[in-house]
């Protein structure tokens, strides 16, 4: 049996919610992508991480179903858990820091796959929206042309505030209806809206962004190690 931690990123302030990961410390164990693949099929987060080097964090990412060049709260959480000054990913280098209770990468918005940032009116509207089918978007009026099944719903809770209420629904084919916490898509919107953001997305978990100079984002928040 392949030994993983299993982290929650993304928590609460009381430590609650957050988006599971699944980090395999030695990836030397499953070292090809088609073992990996699998096994992160066969635990079923939404991502799983593969330390390459945890000295030099290098790391390898995956959903059920597809190889990351870069993701946030895999990249936040496993940053949290070797306590490294940098993460190397396929997309380039995160920086790494950790702040009190609070672990915090630097990233572009543009290392991730895009996202649909759609703006509701109210965090009410956000509330009521249902999980689309994977790929569906006409229950949520999203046009063709927009990125497929990506999408990530938000409003102002408190605009002056810089506080957002957002949902993410990854459109994808592998049971994942709906992300607790997307750290990718508050990197494009910080970037989108150009100021530092503290959103609540899912049933409670919070995400803190912060944009910095050149076109890079910081993020951060909670983590919590379950088991």
């Amino acid at each position: 049996m392949t030994d993983y931690d299993v982290l929650r990123v993304f928590c609460g302030p009381g430590g609650g919610y957050g988006n599971e990961l699944a980090v395999v410390r030695d990836g030397s164990v499953l070292p090809e992508r088609a073992e990996r693949q699998a096994f992160a099929a066969k635990l079923g987060f939404s991502e799983t991480v593969f330390v390459d080097d945890p000295e030099r964090g290098i790391i390898d990412i995956y959903t059920p179903g597809a190889r990351l060049r870069f993701a946030g709260h895999p990249c936040v959480g496993t940053a949290w858990l070797l306590d490294v000054p940098e993460l190397v990913t396929p997309a380039g280098v995160v920086g790494t820091r950790l702040d009190g209770e609070f672990s915090w990468i630097e990233a572009r918005p543009d290392w991730p796959e895009p996202r649909t940032l759609r703006r509701y009116a109210t965090a009410a509207e956000v509330d009521a929206l249902p999980v689309p089918p994977p790929g569906e978007r006409s229950e949520m009026g999203v046009p063709p042309n927009e990125v497929r099944g990506r999408i990530y719903a938000w409003a102002w809770e408190d605009e002056a505030a810089g506080r957002i209420r957002a949902r993410g629904f990854p459109g994808r084919d592998d049971g994942m209806g709906e992300d607790e916490a997307t750290g990718a898509a508050a990197l494009q919107l910080t970037a989108e809206l150009g100021r530092a953001l503290n959103i609540t997305q899912g049933a409670g978990s919070q995400i803190l962004t912060a944009p910095q100079p050149e076109g890079w984002v910081e993020i951060g928040g909670r983590v919590f190690l379950e088991r």
